[in-house]
């Protein structure tokens, strides 16, 4: 039996549509294709899954790009593919918590960027022209490489974190970040009258 087709995609609603194009916008500073981006800005927002030809019709974009921009965002777990009753087609849709998402995106970024960057010092530090470089040279880059590994260290412990953890952890550190801007405020003189003698 021929599969039946799904309901074609409905036009953007404004506010939907300035969403999209703002996270295609903001895609592009992050070094992302916008198509990519704003077909995860509308994965997002969609309360049902969606196909390419869905997907290619809403946001007015060529099936190739669509499919394309489909496979990097499997790539990056920000899609995955699932299936309608009714329609052998492949449809796609994103996680809806906003904290999956991020920790997601993290990873991702993690592994394309700075793992390999952290590769490349530790091999400049081992090689052995390494010792004919400069002192600030030499100092430089181990400085670099120790930044990246507290830095990845870090966010690695973060990814451990369950979404609602990780939430409360990221405001918990806000709040703590405040104690001590207005401790420096102060003079740190909050600290001191903490502890001082009472006679």
């Amino acid at each position: 039996m021929e599969t039946q087709n799904t309901p074609a995609a409905s036009t953007l609603t404004p506010v939907s549509e300035r969403f999209v194009v703002h996270w295609g916008e903001m895609g592009t500073r992050w070094g992302v294709n916008r198509t990519v981006a704003q077909i995860h800005a509308l994965l997002y927002l969609s309360e049902q899954p969606l196909n390419a030809e869905q997907i290619a019709d809403t946001l007015g974009v060529a099936r190739s790009n669509v499919s394309n921009s489909l496979k990097e965002l499997l790539s990056w777990q920000l899609a995955r593919i699932t299936h309608v009753l009714g329609d052998r087609r492949d449809h796609y849709t994103t996680s809806k918590d906003v904290w999956e998402l991020f920790r997601l995106i993290v990873e991702g970024r993690r592994q394309r960027e700075l793992a390999p960057t952290i590769a490349t010092l530790r091999e400049c530090l081992a090689s052995p022209e390494f010792a004919t470089e400069s002192a600030e040279s030499r100092k430089r880059i181990g400085e670099t490489l120790q930044f990246i590994e507290v830095l990845t260290s870090w966010s690695d412990e973060m990814l451990r974190l369950k979404p609602e953890t990780l939430a409360k952890v990221l405001r918990l550190g806000g709040r703590i970040s405040k104690l001590i801007r207005d401790d420096a405020a102060s003079g740190g003189s909050g600290g001191d009258s903490a502890v001082a003698p009472s006679g």
